[in-house]
């Protein structure tokens, strides 16, 4: 059987079809635009949907999604991963998919096969950008474009489909032998998205129109960061999305010589340490008067608030960011060091929300 792939370098893009994806087959029927609210929808092959969400740029999203999915697949789960950010992607990267020698195989009805790595099924709109000069290629398009990939990415993937010669082991990359042809493995217990920051178009797409198991939420411990966090949260729960908790991600950086951890982000209690060691006494008990209130800024006070439980705190350290880099996220660079301990227990918290048996 030959091979069949995406040819991402033909000019077949247009509003219906912003991947180019062949039209001859029968994938999914995409529903248009209705009156009232959307139905939600199931993607198809999965049993359950996390979606990881931050609202906020820069504080680690898509790293805490790529060590949660791979720490989903240590503990022994088929587990996905889907980038849903079109502008930005970072799974490719992540895991260590950049450079992939061709596009993604397709199945005899047209949908995509995932890329798999480190035992993780992946889709992301990284591989369908011209291999030339994948870095700089910008996705330049308007927000109907958008939508409509974004409809694609959900529901044109064959989750659960692996391609001979790509079976899902340290280091397998789509292209690497085998005849292209799909075989159907058992539905993926999870699909972990990587959501885009802001509470736009996007999300709200994801939170309206997908069966979410639930939603996790990421911040740094910055009243700045938290505070668009907080939006994301208000967006979920207004759109009836069961949001499973918040991560804590730079939780406070762990000195390599002695141990002592340092909160990097000042959130009242370093103010108080200060204080409390003969510096400034009122000063520490305004602190600690700021921290216990309802209103305070830290992210223990705005959890409280909120009913939100805190499920993980991840040390700010520079492997973690080395490691991604890499494309060896940390539960693969390190998988039994303290770290990686950190997520395992996370992806274990968050299976045990969702019903994901163990």
């Amino acid at each position: 059987m030959s091979k069949r792939f995406l040819h991402t370098l033909r000019p077949l893009y247009s509003h219906e079809n912003p991947l180019g994806l062949p039209r001859k087959g029968a994938p999914p029927n995409i529903p248009r635009a209705q009156r009232g609210l959307p139905q939600k929808r199931s993607i198809r092959n999965v049993k359950h949907v996390v979606a990881v969400s931050s609202a906020k740029g820069g504080v680690g999203k898509s790293t805490i999604a790529a060590n949660l999915a791979l720490s989903f697949a240590r503990i022994g789960h088929t587990t996905g991963i889907l980038d849903t950010d079109i502008f930005g992607p970072s799974i490719p990267t992540l895991f260590n998919l950049s450079d992939l020698p061709e596009p993604p195989r397709l199945t005899s009805s047209n949908q995509l096969i995932p890329v798999t790595n480190y035992g993780v099924q992946t889709m992301s709109m990284g591989y369908l950008l011209p291999n030339s000069n994948a870095e700089e290629s910008a996705v330049v398009w308007r927000g109907l474009m958008v939508m409509k990939a974004l409809q694609q990415l959900l529901h044109e993937v064959a989750w659960g489909s692996v391609t001979s010669g790509n079976d899902g082991g340290g280091g397998g990359r789509a292209g690497d032998g085998g005849s292209g042809a799909a075989r159907q493995s058992r539905e993926l217990d999870v699909l972990v998205l990587d959501l885009p920051p802001g509470t736009g178009d996007t999300q709200l797409t994801i939170a309206q129109q997908v069966v979410l198991s639930g939603a996790l939420l990421v911040s740094t411990p910055q009243s700045l960061a938290l505070s668009d966090t907080l939006k994301g949260l208000g967006m979920f729960r207004k759109t009836n999305v069961d949001v499973l908790g918040i991560v804590r991600n730079m939780a406070g950086f762990a000195c390599p010589k002695c141990g002592e951890v340092t909160p990097v982000f000042d959130s009242g209690r370093n103010r108080t340490k200060q204080a409390r060691d003969g510096e400034n006494a009122a000063a520490a008990a305004q602190d600690e008067n700021d921290s216990q209130s309802d209103d305070g800024g830290s992210l223990e006070a705005k959890a409280r608030k909120h009913n939100l439980d805190i499920l993980a705190d991840i040390p700010l350290d520079p492997s973690i960011c080395s490691d991604a880099d890499q494309g060896r996220p940390t539960v693969v660079a390190d998988p039994e060091g303290a770290r990686a301990v950190a997520f395992m227990q996370l992806a274990r918290e968050v299976g045990g929300r969702i019903g994901l048996a163990s």
